[in-house]
């Protein structure tokens, strides 16, 4: 290998990363900056200076994909000796067959899957769909994650803020008799590899050892998402060693849910003073117009990004609102394939949303529209675990479909805030398939629940996760992560999606608010976003708000109606901003001295509170969330006749003005008649 050929093609900035001999070295990797490539090639570059052995590197990846892929990228760079490159589980796993190995002892069975185990654990109950076993086991994971015991959990998971399936204390009960019975069966799950890893390393002198002088040079991808069982892990594989590179990004750090701790990354330095931090700040998978509504995002939130961008122009991001969400799937269903052209591929384009629900409506509208699709990360509709459960269930039960639907839907009844935790999550799940089931006995009355399963089978069982195949790809945000694709559509922008129901704390609004950056930053050349007034649940269709968060993509908009440089569209995005949140302290920017709404009419303005007071009501916040007082005296004052004049007052942005501009100019109009 040439060591300088490494060089070629790679900004000042990669390059520094490349060849840094900082220990340890952090490398801040923006969204788009070419991680991976820096991070192959500093490897690559090490063994061409014979600064590292291959042969005793270890690269941490957190998915399998992610493994063959720096596998495959570092023997096209010449690195013929094997790296060793997996996820943390699957390198701690073969570290303990061997211990087991060289020991005599009998490795334990390996337990893939815990949700039969735990179905069997706790019976019948595993059948209740409004707690669905999938969701105990994603707390087991959360606390083994955090280094939590059964008898710890009751008070970790209240000073995290957790909202458990069931009670914190059944759910700490619950554990340890999962905990109790792995043990007297013999068996380990995929989290024990890592603590019994750990253990190992800290109790066996010769063992942690060995591990240390096999793995000399340590990399680790997506730092930002390590959890403190996986710190401990490394920390065990390290020892006093200097000898580490990490790559990540603050940024996009959207797994704290899941028990991922950003603030290893965030606060590495601070651990550490002698690390030398290398910071990539060139964007080349997106155009500057959607990287500039990423950083609105994230300016929204107060942080803000330096990402430059290196594409070429593309259009301005689109907001749209449709009436309902089944409105709204059909609508991106014909923009899908207006974007398509012959000759390029379907796979050029991909719906993002928040949850797994939203994409049933998609699903069913691709298939009207003959859009080949693919369902990515959860699963499509039928293959995701709680409408497998449940289908088994009505199964095990037959008899007539209405009867049966009627018991799954008491048991799926939810609130109008349909997101407030992962269980409500799943439920918004079973109820599109109560709205299926309705639908079908719509059609036949005497349904029985095997009619109802063979039809749905046939009706939604055609689409696969087959990356290889050309389809549209749908996913959720978090699914989409590390993804990209040159058309991107993200629905469902709305209040209690985006940001999700359940996150009411500081530091849970600020991972919603890096979850859409990472979403956003998804597109390479086109973005459109979009929401819907009214969302069905099951039998109930609930009146929807759009994201306040959208305010900030139009505040991108609007700057980008003047074209310019990268770091024009940053200030102008950032002047938006300021104008919409001094609008709302009432202050007119454009007369910075004079007040607006001081001459308002008295009696206009008092039918605009009436009016924002009974909105507010019906949906359930405050009614400053609907409009400032200060605004109210804008348009008091202003009296508009029409959507244009609305628009030019202060606080009225197009997506309020969308949302609540003809409620504004009839309770206007009927207070001037009166």
């Amino acid at each position: 290998m040439d060591a300088d050929s490494l060089l070629d093609g790679l900004t000042e900035a990669q390059a520094a990363a490349v060849t840094s001999d900082g220990a340890p070295l952090v490398i801040l990797a923006g969204a788009g900056s070419g991680k991976t490539r820096v991070l192959t090639r500093r490897i690559a570059w090490r063994a061409a200076t014979g600064s590292a052995d291959p042969r005793h590197v270890l690269a941490l990846t957190f998915t399998r994909k992610a493994a063959g892929e720096l596998r495959h990228r570092l023997s096209s760079l010449g690195v013929r000796d094997a790296v060793a490159a997996g996820t943390f589980h699957a390198v701690a796993y073969a570290q303990l067959r061997q211990r087991w190995a060289d020991a005599g002892e009998a490795a334990p069975v390996l337990l893939e899957r815990k949700v039969g185990f735990l179905g069997r654990l706790i019976g019948p109950r595993s059948n209740d769909a409004a707690v669905q076993v999938v969701d105990l086991a994603a707390e087991i994971e959360w606390a083994k994650a955090r280094m939590v015991s059964p008898a710890q959990y009751e008070a970790a998971a209240l000073g995290a803020g957790r909202t458990p399936p069931i009670s914190p204390s059944a759910m700490a009960s619950l554990y340890e008799r999962y905990e109790v019975e792995k043990r007297r069966r013999g068996v380990v799950d995929f989290d024990d590899l890592l603590l019994r890893c750990v253990a190992a390393l800290q109790d066996d002198t010769a063992f942690a050892a060995s591990q240390r002088w096999r793995f000399r040079h340590l990399f680790v991808d997506e730092y930002q998402d390590v959890n403190p069982t996986q710190a401990a892990l490394l920390a065990g594989w390290r020892g006093d060693s200097t000898d580490l590179c990490v790559v990540g990004d603050p940024n996009q750090a959207i797994y704290s849910w899941n028990g991922a701790d950003p603030a290893y990354l965030s606060e590495f330095t601070r651990r550490e003073p002698g690390t030398t931090v290398v910071r990539l700040d060139d964007n080349f998978r997106s155009s500057p117009q959607v990287l500039a509504t990423a950083s609105a995002v994230l300016a929204g939130g107060g942080i803000r990004s330096e990402l430059r961008p290196h594409r070429a122009d593309g259009p301005t991001p689109t907001i749209r609102a449709y009436a309902t969400d089944r409105d709204e799937a059909r609508g991106v269903a014909r923009a899908v394939r207006g974007k398509h052209r012959p000759g390029t591929p379907w796979s050029r384009i991909a719906v993002l949303a928040r949850t797994n629900a939203q994409t049933v409506a998609l699903e069913e509208a691709f298939r009207e529209a003959g859009i080949p699709f693919r369902v990515r990360g959860g699963g499509a509709f039928l293959q995701q675990p709680e409408v497998r459960t449940a289908l088994d269930a009505l199964r095990r039960t037959g008899g007539p479909l209405a009867t049966r639907v009627a018991d799954l839907e008491v048991e799926t009844r939810i609130g109008d805030d349909v997101e407030d935790g992962p269980a409500a999550a799943r439920r918004a799940v079973l109820a599109e398939l109560v709205r299926l089931a309705r639908e079908h006995l719509a059609i036949d009355h005497n349904a029985t629940v095997e009619n109802f399963a063979t039809w749905l089978t046939t009706a939604m069982g055609n689409d696969s996760g087959d990356t290889r195949r050309d389809a549209v790809d749908l996913a959720t945000f978090h699914a989409a992560k590390g993804l990209e694709w040159p058309v991107v559509f993200l629905v469902g922008l709305e209040r209690g999606l985006v940001p999700i129901g359940h996150a009411k704390t500081e530091a849970g609004l600020d991972e919603e608010r890096r979850l859409l950056y990472v979403a956003v930053t998804r597109a390479e050349e086109e973005l459109h976003c979009s929401w819907a007034r009214e969302r069905t649940f099951g039998t109930r269709s609930v009146p929807r708000q759009a994201s306040p968060w959208l305010d900030d993509i139009e505040a991108a908009r609007t700057a980008l109606a003047g074209g310019g440089t990268a770091l024009d569209l940053r200030e102008r995005v950032a002047a938006e901003r300021r104008k919409l949140r001094a609008a709302d302290g009432g202050r007119d920017n454009a007369r910075p001295n004079v007040t607006v709404g001081r001459n308002a009419d008295p009696g206009v303005l008092n039918a605009l509170k009436a009016w924002r007071t009974a909105a507010a009501r019906a949906a359930g916040v405050p009614a400053f969330v609907i409009f400032h007082d200060t605004t109210l005296a804008a348009v008091a004052e202003a009296r508009p006749g029409d959507r244009a004049s609305l628009l030019a007052l202060p606080g009225l942005g197009p997506v309020k003005a969308e949302r609540y501009g003809d409620d504004l100019l009839r309770v206007v109009a009927e207070s001037i008649a009166s």
